[in-house]
């Protein structure tokens, strides 16, 4: 048995490499989704600031498991509305200091159970994105964003797609894997305006 489950394994590893159409997870029924969340909270354990609320979901997170991450667009759209009419955009200038931007990208600390809750928290961008050419090692789920300005422009335009976009990237996808930093309060309004400057300013590493 357990020679077939990891035959089954190696062959939907290798289909997927090869571009081969891979079998989607069909959408979960109600019950299907109050047994997982139960399990889930079953095995959890409040420590720290790692509450018990994590694990409840909300309408997006909720639409995104039901429907394996591709929501119909009839419950996506609104949805990503009220996304959009949460994120709360600064009233002067969106960028900020790209050097600081930079540290932030780099880090992946914040909102961790041992971690004091008013700790300065990073964006962990580099997990996913290749984001300069000095980095050494970098994540690619999610696509590079080298010469990000050079390509996009940095007219403003630009610049509040990006701030918004770091702030609750649900509001332009719904079932984005990037993380809502401004919408769950993991970065701060400058932190976020010190993002875009890194993927914005000119003299950034970014664009170089």
């Amino acid at each position: 048995m357990k020679r077939r489950i990891l035959l089954a394994t190696a062959a939907a590893t290798l289909a997927a490499c090869a571009g081969a159409p891979v079998v989607e997870h069909s959408k979960l029924s109600d019950a299907e989704y109050t047994d997982l969340s139960a399990a889930l909270k079953r095995d959890f354990r409040a420590r720290g600031q790692a509450k018990m609320d994590r694990l409840e979901p909300d309408a997006v997170q909720r639409a995104c498991n039901l429907h394996a991450d591709n929501p119909p667009e009839s419950v996506a759209k609104p949805l990503e509305q009220a996304q959009l009419n949460t994120i709360k955009y600064p009233n002067g200038p969106l960028l900020g200091d790209w050097k600081s931007g930079s540290k932030i990208a780099e880090s992946g600390r914040g909102m961790q159970w041992s971690e004091k809750p008013d700790s300065p928290g990073g964006g962990g961008c580099y997990n996913c994105h290749q984001l300069s050419p000095q980095q050494t090692s970098y994540g690619t789920l999610g696509p590079s964003l080298l010469a990000f300005g050079k390509t996009r422009g940095f007219g403003p335009d630009t610049q509040r797609y990006v701030y918004g976009k770091i702030y609750n990237a649900k509001a332009f996808n719904l079932c984005s894997q990037m993380p809502r930093f401004g919408h769950t309060g993991s970065l701060t309004e400058q932190q976020i305006k010190d993002l875009t400057a890194y993927l914005l300013d000119p003299t950034s590493p970014v664009n170089k």
